[in-house]
């Protein structure tokens, strides 16, 4: 049973009482009157149709939601995602043509077969090689280009597409003496309305009643006559089902791309399942959600949807309106597949300039320069990944994945870097029998027959030669100098370049007439020096369990029993 449940993860929803069906078909209807109207917007980001999102909305959640171990994550159509989506697309064919939307369909196939296999090979750690201060430069910077990016459709105007995302913003603004007021209008009040309702009626689905006011206001005053752009025609009935059409001419430089993607997508949904798992007190399984977003995409693909991921907005509805289980999301599904059959044409006169507006109340959340400040206090290198990244993202902008490499690949060098430097510090006997920092305490008295110091961090072949370097100095200081106490509670690996350094060291120490003695090794580099043979040359005597221990056998062996600090008087 245990195996089933594995395989098939939704079976642990039942058996399920009333009272969760009923939480569950509320928070569904509720997440799909808001899911309805930002899938249409988040296509229009994406360069397709509007209807699109609808596809994206349909099958993708609900597959998703039955294979992936979080109970509320809502899937479907993201601005992240679809800006991504966008960006990768724009250099190989124009938006909203047939080869983008073949490419776009190709994207999510690509997309969910990364994150399938690496669900089913439990590799869900690589999502880890993009940093949270990468993700937050990267998140702040799409979205200030999402909202930038919608300008045009506010004020009505034409918007070009090019290498230079900044240019064609400023080519936007260019053109404010040509403003379509009406569209403005739309767009403008759009916000108003959203911003509102979300403010002082945070209950209501301020999304869906922005669209459906202006709708209703477009059809009455005939917008579309007027110049005003529309969401015209939307196909009637279910998507079909086909295998993605593979363009082998431009597969090479999608994968690329669809890796980022999948990487992204999948940090902001284990993001987000995490965070409602705390309060849930659910089990959240990162490979399995892998296995639910890879299958997602993979079925969404063959039913004509672009890349989907986990919604933070919509899996917040979904939460607080009382999901208990995935069958909230296959409840949207449904709703959302009645659209489709039977009221798209209420749609027709939806302003896009509505549609932008809806994606920039999205967009809104996602920027937090607190949450950069906050890295920066925390750790300088940490600060600098998250704005080079911002700027990257930006300036690369409109081809984002280049932003994500470029701060993805800094924060590696920079955790190098810092490794390549660890805290060595040089230690002092405090009064109380620990050893303390001299640095920190430059009062405490440091013996001269002994130099004792304390590495932290794990000895490997980037920082071998700064090791070997401190410790010679340490010792130089002291002339006449007859043991050296290498305090080794911080060390946690060693690699076979510090397993020889510290041989070497041991080595020239001891025909300087010194002694090399350890303490507060851990397991791992006991097991290493034991399969080395450097155990038995440092020899077991000179290898003890706390530097407390270490001392006291040191100034037995200095023959200065009645100089041994107060720790040493009960042995």
């Amino acid at each position: 049973m245990l195996a089933l449940h594995k395989w098939l993860p939704f079976l642990t929803w039942f058996p399920m009482h009333r009272t969760t069906l009923q939480a569950d078909a509320i928070a569904g209807i509720t997440v799909a009157l808001v899911l309805i109207p930002q899938s249409m917007a988040y296509a229009n980001l994406a360069g397709l149709p509007a209807y699109y999102g609808l596809y994206a909305a349909f099958l993708p959640g609900a597959v998703a939601a039955l294979f992936g171990s979080s109970r509320q994550l809502a899937t479907g159509p993201v601005a992240v995602v679809s800006l991504l989506t966008a960006s990768a697309l724009l250099p190989l064919a124009p938006p909203g043509s047939d080869a983008f939307v073949s490419l776009a369909i190709l994207m999510s196939f690509l997309i969910g077969v990364i994150q399938l296999t690496l669900g089913l090979l439990r590799l869900g750690v690589v999502v880890n090689f993009l940093s949270h201060p990468v993700i937050l430069g990267f998140t702040n910077a799409a979205a200030l280009i999402i909202g930038l990016s919608q300008l045009s459709k506010i004020f009505g105007v034409k918007m070009g597409r090019s290498e230079r995302f900044l240019y064609d913003i400023w080519g936007v603004l260019q053109q404010l003496h040509a403003i379509h007021w009406p569209s403005m209008a739309f767009g403008v009040v759009s916000f108003a309305i959203m911003w509102s309702l979300k403010k002082y009626r945070p209950r209501l689905p301020n999304v869906l009643i922005a669209v459906a006011l202006s709708t209703g206001v477009s059809w009455l005053i005939g917008f579309e006559t007027m110049g005003g752009k529309v969401v015209g025609q939307i196909p009637q009935g279910l998507p079909s089902f086909a295998m993605p059409h593979i363009d082998w001419s431009n597969l090479g430089g999608l994968v690329g791309t669809a890796l980022i993607i999948s990487l992204v997508g999948f940090m902001e949904a284990i993001s987000i399942a995490k965070a409602m798992a705390a309060r849930t007190r659910d089990s959240i399984d990162p490979n399995q959600e892998l296995i639910g977003q890879g299958l997602g995409n993979l079925v969404g693909a063959l039913t004509q949807s672009y890349p989907t991921s986990g919604s933070f907005s919509r899996s917040a509805v979904n939460l607080d309106a009382g999901a208990k289980s995935g069958l909230s999301s296959v409840i949207t599904s449904v709703m959302v597949l009645l659209t489709l059959l039977f009221l798209t044409p209420l749609l027709y006169h939806l302003p896009e300039a509505t549609l932008a507006a809806v994606i920039m109340m999205a967009v809104v959340g996602l920027i937090n320069v607190h949450a950069i400040h906050h890295a920066w206090q925390a750790n300088r290198h940490d600060g600098v990944s998250a704005l080079a990244t911002f700027i990257a993202s930006l300036g690369f902008a409109p081809h984002l994945d280049k932003g994500i490499f470029f701060g993805a690949g800094l924060a590696i060098i920079l955790f190098l870097y810092r490794t390549m430097n660890p805290r060595v510090a040089l230690l002092g006997l405090h009064t109380d029998g620990t050893l303390r920092d001299v640095a920190f305490h430059p009062e405490l008295p440091t013996d001269p027959g002994i130099v004792v110091l304390r590495f932290d961090g794990q000895l490997y072949f980037a920082n071998v030669s700064y090791f070997e370097e401190m410790v010679l100095n340490a010792v130089s200081t002291k002339p006449n100098a007859r043991f050296v106490l290498l305090v080794g509670d911080g060390i946690n690996q060693i690699d076979a370049s510090g397993e020889e350094v510290v041989r070497h060291l041991v080595e020239r120490i001891e025909k300087n007439g010194m002694v090399m003695v350890f303490s507060g090794l851990k397991r791992q580099i006991l097991q290493v020096m034991h399969a080395t043979g450097l155990f038995e040359m440092v020899g077991g005597e000179n290898i003890f369990a706390t530097e407390q221990a270490a001392l006291c056998s040191i100034y037995d062996r200095l023959g200065r029993v009645g100089d041994r600090p107060l720790l040493c008087a009960n042995r």
